[in-house]
């Protein structure tokens, strides 16, 4: 008898997929119980609640808890794959809502909002606010959503969060970022004047092999994950040029990692080399205009504009657009208005 093959792809960011094929030899036998013994530190609450919630597919279906597997079986299993399980204490946070129903709430995130409780941010996050917004609303703690975020931004990264507001959203939703059908794209302000004016970024994403809190780029696919990132110039200022990215999958710090790649990191990442002058000259004036410019974003210029999915209720095609948040507003127009001086003196 050949075990069966166990296939594990990681989604975008919080969600990974296991695809099994189950065994010629295989005795009928509950897909919890099945579930069980294949799949490391999985427990039957919790696979039940996969299956209730539609993300376990048998043969392309969704299944009961009490199917019985049988030889051949093709099944796809979404795991929530959040590193932390901190327990989400409801805390009274200001929330920007820019959409909200039964179903899921959109929220434009400011920069400098942790997402999610995690060492070192157990309070003030993202979902501290989320929790007292839908207590406050009546939704008893029990009923508070168990996968509420299915994708992520950081810390420093301002723009558009989608939740799931019950666990049938969170699987639709779940399943369309798995999937890449998701629309997103996003602005950032980068290093340097880049050669073309479009361009797709190819390379795996994975963790530093020497500094565990980093990414890097691995071109040869060797180690990470496939990571695809498009981008297109918006406007040019010589020294730095603001660039439109659109995601084709959804990897940790991907548009930053990508970017550094090519030579062009974003403007004042801390992160991946962007906080000191990347381009442009030595002189000591123009290093105080990038200084009151570092002044001005202190954070990595990125932001989520745009967010665009299918309602996972109603089938609808949805799209929400962040603008700019002030400190990015404030830094493009005195990187505009520094080049525009430039001209003047030729």
């Amino acid at each position: 008898m050949h075990k069966e093959e166990l296939l594990q792809e990681v989604n975008d960011e919080l969600y990974e997929r296991f695809n099994l094929t189950v065994d010629r030899g295989q005795e009928p036998l509950r897909i919890d119980k099945f579930l069980m013994s294949r799949i490391e530190r999985a427990t039957r609450n919790k696979l039940q609640q996969a299956i209730n919630a539609g993300l376990v597919l048998v043969n392309g279906k969704e299944v009961r808890p009490n199917y019985k597997v049988k030889a051949q079986d093709e099944i796809i299993l979404y795991s929530d794959m959040s590193p932390e399980d901190a327990e989400v204490v409801p805390e009274d946070i200001p929330l920007n809502i820019v959409y909200e129903d039964n179903d899921l709430m959109m929220i434009n995130k400011p920069a400098g909002m942790v997402v999610h409780p995690g060492s070192g941010n157990y309070s003030g996050t993202l979902l501290n606010g989320v929790a007292y917004y839908l207590k406050r609303e009546g939704i008893t703690e029990e009923e508070l959503p168990r996968f509420g975020l299915v994708h992520r931004i950081d810390k420093n990264t301002s723009g558009l969060l989608l939740i799931a507001k019950t666990d049938k959203a969170m699987s639709q939703l779940a399943k369309q970022f798995y999937e890449h059908t998701i629309r997103r794209q996003y602005l950032a302000l980068v290093w340097g004047d880049l050669k073309n004016d479009t361009g797709t970024i190819v390379a795996h994403i994975g963790r530093h092999l020497r500094s565990r809190k980093l990414f890097e780029a691995y071109p040869d696919g060797e180690h990470g994950k496939e990571a695809i990132t498009h981008y297109k110039v918006v406007e040019k200022f010589g020294y730095v040029t603001l660039v439109e990215c659109v995601l084709e999958t959804g990897r940790t710090h991907q548009i930053r990692v990508h970017m550094k790649y090519i030579g062009h990191p974003l403007f004042n990442d801390d992160t991946y080399g962007g906080d000191k002058i990347v381009k442009g000259t030595v002189f000591a004036r123009y290093k105080q205009f990038v200084e009151n410019c570092f002044a001005i974003c202190p954070r990595h210029a990125l932001h989520a504009r745009t967010l665009g999915f299918v309602h996972p209720t109603t089938g609808k095609e949805m799209f929400f657009e962040a603008e700019l948040p002030n400190d990015m507003k404030e830094l493009i127009d005195k990187w505009r208005k520094y080049v525009s001086q430039i001209g003047n003196r030729q």
